[in-house]
């Protein structure tokens, strides 16, 4: 275990990566979903004001710079036109199932409750930037997650008890930005499609 400081170093290399998307989206280079980055920001900060209830502490830092930072992408997608994603019924119906777990946790009123469903419903709002990022690399930044898989990491590090508290959130934003990082920057979907194409060729 690490000094529970380190959270603080874990949070500023997140920061770092979300501003680069910030100027990117405000660039227009990148194409953020807005479903998947509204409900980045409201999944987590509630998840926030749950550890804190909990008596979390100083790694609940981290769980608000998840929250805040996405937020800022998400009002710049409004800035810049070219920064718009086009929605569909999937990425709406992903949003929605989201919206129902945070009720879930407002009707349930219980701190552990209201962890596992902001990480439900954080999960199923990252579903359509996971399938963005499968079908369409060019439009993400896999660097900027990285730094977030970074920051989560430094988190569970610092961490004395895991419980679901404590090591709910980070666990699961290490998981889920490594896999978007992944899909973006190596463009693994892409190189799937190119091998199942030369596959069918060969039958």
């Amino acid at each position: 275990m690490i000094n529970p400081h380190f959270v603080i170093l874990g949070a500023f290399i997140a920061s770092l990566g979300s501003l680069g998307y910030l100027l990117a989206t405000l660039r227009g280079t990148v194409k953020p979903n807005r479903v998947s980055f509204f409900l980045w920001s409201l999944a987590p900060l509630i998840a926030f004001v749950a550890e804190m209830n909990e008596g979390v502490g100083v790694q609940s830092l981290m769980t608000f710079m998840v929250g805040f930072l996405p937020l800022t992408i998400f009002l710049a997608s409004f800035v810049k036109k070219q920064a718009a994603w086009e929605l569909h019924a999937f990425d709406f119906v992903c949003g929605g199932l989201s919206v129902l777990g945070l009720l879930f946790w407002y009707i349930t009123k219980s701190g552990d409750i209201a962890i596992v469903c902001s990480i439900l419903a954080d999960g199923l709002a990252a579903v359509p930037t996971v399938v963005k990022a499968f079908n369409h690399p060019e439009t993400e930044i896999g660097w900027t997650y990285f730094m977030s898989t970074i920051s989560a990491a430094i988190t569970l590090l610092t961490i004395k008890v895991w419980d679901v508290a404590h090591a709910g959130f980070p666990l699961y934003i290490l998981l889920i930005t490594l896999v978007i990082s992944t899909l973006a920057q190596f463009k693994l979907g892409i190189r799937m499609k190119a091998q199942l194409k030369i596959r069918k060729c060969h039958l």
